[in-house]
């Protein structure tokens, strides 16, 4: 049951964020729609075709869908809300992050995946929502971005699920990297912990300042 509860949760936050973006970009009701199921249910969809499973699990389960179009509805009816409250979305986003990044490693073992395939699919789980979700907003996406860490919690967390499950209970595993993966993602968040970017000097070179006017 609380498994159920952390997967809408999470589905819910996500597709909650990519209708908030939609919004913001302009986007009419089917963009923001769009927007909302693809970060919700992207990462899974993804997991599910790297792992054969025909058709994926996501687009079986009619419940995923709903709960990424009611997120949507409710951040078009209430977006100025929404925006106004970036940071209990924020947790949520985090929250969700991390059990992705567990049930994705779950699923991809019980399908006979090796642990460091788990582990990658995991991440994928966790991630490819949002990567999704930027790449068709024409934005940076955040986890590739100099912005607080996202991708190496949800890295951590699967991890941390791969170890457990092979020494003990599944349960266990999504427990422990889910709570891993989220606390030291909003430690990031709090903390502004960044993961060491290219040469400043190039970076200027290749963005370099609009000149003022």
């Amino acid at each position: 049951m609380i498994q159920h509860i952390l997967n809408y949760l999470g589905i819910g936050a996500a597709a909650a964020s990519g209708a908030v973006l939609g919004v913001r970009k302009g986007f009419d009701l089917f963009g923001i729609a769009a927007m909302a199921v693809v970060t919700g249910v992207g990462g899974g969809v993804l997991r599910d075709v790297l792992l054969a499973i025909d058709p994926p699990q996501s687009l079986q389960r009619w419940q995923d869908i709903t709960v990424c179009l009611a997120a949507a509805a409710l951040a078009t009816l209430f977006a100025r809300t929404v925006i106004r409250l970036h940071q209990p979305v924020t947790m949520l986003d985090a929250v969700g992050m991390g059990f992705f990044a567990t049930s994705g490693a779950a699923l991809a073992v019980d399908h006979g995946a090796g642990w460091f395939a788990a582990a990658l699919l995991g991440m994928v789980s966790a991630l490819a929502g949002t990567i999704i979700r930027d790449v068709v907003a024409r934005d940076v996406p955040v986890v590739m971005g100099p912005d607080d860490m996202y991708a190496v919690p949800a890295m951590l967390g699967s991890v941390i699920y791969v170890v457990i499950d092979y020494y003990g209970p599944q349960w266990v595993g999504v427990a422990v990297g889910s709570l891993v993966a989220t606390l030291l993602r909003l430690a990031a968040i709090t903390f502004h912990w960044r993961l060491p970017t290219g040469p400043r000097e190039l970076i200027m070179r290749a963005h370099p300042p609009h000149p003022g006017p």
